[in-house]
């Protein structure tokens, strides 16, 4: 590895230069199933025919217009998201972190907007994980990502997941939002209580703050429907999607209801690159096939049979491995030692799976696995559980 990439990642010495469906192949030859879809990313897999020819398409007729004139794709993938949410208004961006800044932004400019500049503060919860950039580590509030970085950006304060008590208490004068992830995905795939995001909801429409779903990881099919929302009756303000919705195409995006989006007018936020048309393509492209019917409930039955599967496999090495939690194909499997071992003993089996918080694995396989491809899988788990027994 060069001298010169900065040092930023923990990186296993391995460099894929193929894949196809759910594997990859590293430049020695050798293959991986891939359960870590480049964390959430890959949603139709590697290479998928479809997706590569929008993209392939697209990038011989034009690659990047700016922002300042009408780009190509733009209103075909707003109407689509919008048609297929509560959402009024999109803006593009590049990644999750983007669409979470920009919704910070929004939910701040709403309130200036309703005659109330003092409210800017957003609550967050614990465990959570909205990007890396500055404000996003400060929303996080992760000792972690913080430490070394100076004072945490102002404006964000964190309550207990699932405390009701705690957030009426800290929900003031200055509050102008309430920002979560359904289902945490970095804390180690920790869903909200369904009653507890019904009292965000509650709580937000009392004191008319705004309701912000970080939905980066759970969006675009991962659990078995369009948005995790919509399976909980829980309809926020403001959502945030990223990681599937391009297929592994850096895609962000930032959907709200049109009171909220209101206030954000010419000149009040930007993004160079965000929504480019090769992105639109690559989003249109994913939806051809999330969207397609029946699709969703597929995602759906399989998640409920990988659950199973690692039931199995839990029941076999209790040693190693504790539960398993999740919705669809964001599933975590609690294992009962650092996740770092357990990620490294997978790969030796030639399974990519992802580490996470709360001594968890993620296994985020693309959302066109097969049931082989689950057999292949925990024959894999099978075998890291009789190593570290």
């Amino acid at each position: 590895m060069s001298t010169h990439i900065l040092p930023t990642y923990a990186r296993t010495n391995v460099t894929f230069s193929s894949g196809q469906g759910c594997e990859l192949i590293a430049t020695n030859g050798d293959r991986y199933l891939d359960f870590g879809a480049g964390i959430a990313v890959n949603a139709l897999g590697h290479n998928h025919e479809g997706l590569v020819a929008a993209i392939q398409e697209q990038a011989g007729r034009v690659m990047h217009v700016s922002n300042l004139y009408n780009i190509e794709g733009q209103d075909r993938l707003a109407d689509r998201l919008c048609a297929n949410s509560f959402a009024d208004k999109v803006f593009f961006a590049n990644s999750g972190a983007e669409a979470n800044e920009c919704a910070v932004k929004m939910a701040r400019r709403y309130q200036v907007d309703q005659g109330r500049p003092e409210r800017y503060r957003i609550v967050t919860f614990s465990g959570a994980f909205h990007g890396r950039t500055l404000a996003m580590i400060a929303a996080g509030g992760q000792a972690k990502h913080l430490e070394g970085f100076g004072p945490a950006v102002d404006g964000f304060d964190q309550v207990p997941m699932g405390d009701g008590e705690a957030l009426k208490e800290i929900i003031g004068p200055q509050t102008a939002g309430l920002m979560i992830e359904p289902i945490q995905g970095e804390g180690g795939i920790q869903p909200a209580d369904v009653a507890f995001l019904r009292t965000l909801r509650e709580m937000a429409d009392e004191h008319d703050l705004v309701l912000i779903f970080d939905e980066v990881q759970t969006g675009v099919g991962r659990t078995g429907h369009f948005y995790a929302y919509q399976a909980y009756g829980v309809q926020p303000d403001i959502l945030t999607s990223a990681k599937g919705l391009g297929g592994g195409f850096p895609v962000g995006a930032c959907l709200a209801s049109k009171e909220v989006a209101a206030p954000m007018l010419a000149g009040s936020h930007g993004s160079t690159f965000g929504g480019n048309p090769l992105a639109m393509a690559a989003g249109m492209a994913v939806l051809d096939v999330i969207l397609e019917p029946g699709f969703l409930e597929d995602v759906r039955h399989k998640g409920l049979l990988l659950k199973q599967k690692l039931a199995g496999v839990i029941d076999a090495y209790p040693d190693v491995f504790e539960l398993v939690r999740g919705e669809g194909l964001l599933l975590g499997l609690k294992v009962k030692m650092a996740p770092t071992d357990v990620v490294r003993a997978c790969f030796d089996e030639k399974l990519l799976v992802v580490p996470a918080g709360d001594n968890v694995v993620r296994l985020l396989p693309p959302l066109i696995a097969s049931e082989e491809d689950f057999e292949v899988a925990v024959r894999a788990l099978e075998r890291v559980g009789e190593t570290l027994s």
